[in-house]
């Protein structure tokens, strides 16, 4: 039996366990890896729906949940002191932006890249793997054509990482004309497409004004809903999200400068929203490394700091207007792990209450992607997918931090082990 209990501070032989963990778990992960079952130990649980559920044991079945039931005694995975929760969906990720040997940004192969198309590919994987360790069991790459290969590794289990849903490419205002438009959704869909992305505005960079047309967008929007894709859009401006809500469009992008009148045009035609806190926090952390490519520069980094208590201030209003808000961070290089802050971003700066913001993060998000009957919630007959943290975030936003084990699918990725006191 594997125990990981909680640890209120990490001392000497905290950090000990942590370098011994790969040693301590290789018979658990070879058996428990392949078998999918377990019986897990839990004394407190956010179900992902805005219910707590307090001593109870997970019986996991061919990797699906098969029961919730009063503990009998006898587990198998023992995660008592700990805060066990669906595992985490993130629904707007880049992992083929990477900082390369020189520690600059690059945006996956080609695009002048230093890097060879192996070390693009193995750099994306690396994000992705760090993205599961941080507690994500599935993401929305928006999208490169590098994630076909990777979701697919995933999914055959011959790569370490979040389930990966992809749109393959970018759709913008230079795409074509609505004819050649209608054409692009149909190829993407014939190549595998999970969704659409489309940019109606510029950068927050460029100010996020309106670029595609209102028939370019009513094409995209409209055609990739005959074909049964979701369309994810960039959009800063009201006007640009307006006009892809009116189109038919499935989930507002940023948002930065929404008005009212537009956050109740999208909460009256059930479009979600997307605000970002993490993406904007990650540039300027990071500002060296991206200066100086494309438009990257002062001026732009002048209109992300600014954009931030803008963030803030649309996402109070967006949950006034009940608004379907999920969570998504548009990590690019820099951020992957570390999609969690994008939790404590919402909470400390956009005050959002935590239960609010996990929901964002599971079931709102699964439904947001069209996965809302398998996995965003710990029920039966979902998804074995977990994440337990050290803490709990309804009462410390930032126990999200403090990821201790991860579970997708019914397969153990992360199992921390973790000194009783």
């Amino acid at each position: 039996m594997l125990r990981v209990s909680g640890c209120p501070r990490e001392g000497y032989a905290f950090q000990m366990l942590k370098r011994l963990r790969t040693v301590g778990l290789f018979l658990f992960f070879a058996a428990a890896a392949m078998a999918q079952n377990a019986v897990i130990r839990a004394s407190l649980i956010i179900d992902g729906r805005g219910g707590v559920l307090r001593d109870r044991e997970i019986v996991i079945a061919n990797g699906r949940i098969a029961r919730i039931a009063a503990p009998t005694g006898k587990h198998t995975i023992d995660l008592r002191g700990l805060t066990v929760m669906p595992g985490w969906i993130d629904t707007h990720v880049h992992p083929t932006w990477y900082f390369n040997k020189e520690d600059r940004l690059e945006q996956g192969p080609g695009r002048g890249s230093k890097s060879t198309p192996q070390q693009a590919a193995l750099y994306s994987a690396a994000n992705l793997y760090a993205t599961l360790m941080g507690g994500f069991t599935t993401v929305q790459s928006v999208g490169a054509s590098l994630d076909e290969e990777l979701r697919d590794q995933i999914a055959k289990g011959g790569l370490a990482g979040p389930r990966l849903l992809t749109s393959l490419a970018q759709i913008n205002e230079n795409s074509g004309d609505p004819a050649k438009l209608r054409e692009t959704v149909d190829r993407l869909k014939a190549e595998g497409a999970d969704l659409i992305k489309l940019f109606a505005t510029a950068s927050i960079r460029d100010g996020g004004k309106m670029t595609m047309s209102i028939e370019q967008i009513q094409a995209t929007c409209g055609e990739a809903k005959k074909v049964g894709l979701r369309t994810l859009v960039h959009a800063h401006s009201s006007e640009g999200a307006r006009a892809a809500v009116e189109a038919g469009c499935t989930s507002i992008e940023h948002g930065t400068f929404l008005d009212d009148a537009t956050l109740g045009l999208m909460a009256s035609r059930g479009v979600y929203f997307d605000p970002n806190f993490l993406v904007l926090h990650n540039y300027l952390d990071n500002k060296a490394k991206f200066l100086g490519i494309g438009n990257f520069n002062d001026e732009g980094f002048s209109y992300m700091e600014k954009a931030l208590p803008l963030v803030a201030d649309v996402l109070r209003r967006a949950r006034a207007a009940h608004v379907k808000v999920v969570l998504g961070t548009d990590a690019v290089a820099g951020a992957h792990g570390r999609n969690a802050e994008e939790f404590v971003y919402r909470v400390k700066d956009g005050g959002e209450k935590p239960m609010d913001a996990m929901m964002s993060g599971t079931s709102v998000a699964a439904e947001s992607i069209g996965l809302g009957g398998k996995i965003g919630t710990v029920a039966p007959g979902m998804n074995a997918d977990l994440v337990a943290v050290n803490g709990d975030p309804l009462e410390d936003i930032t126990a999200v931090r403090r990821v201790v084990f991860v579970m997708r699918d019914g397969k153990v990725y992360r199992a921390d082990l973790v000194a009783r006191r």
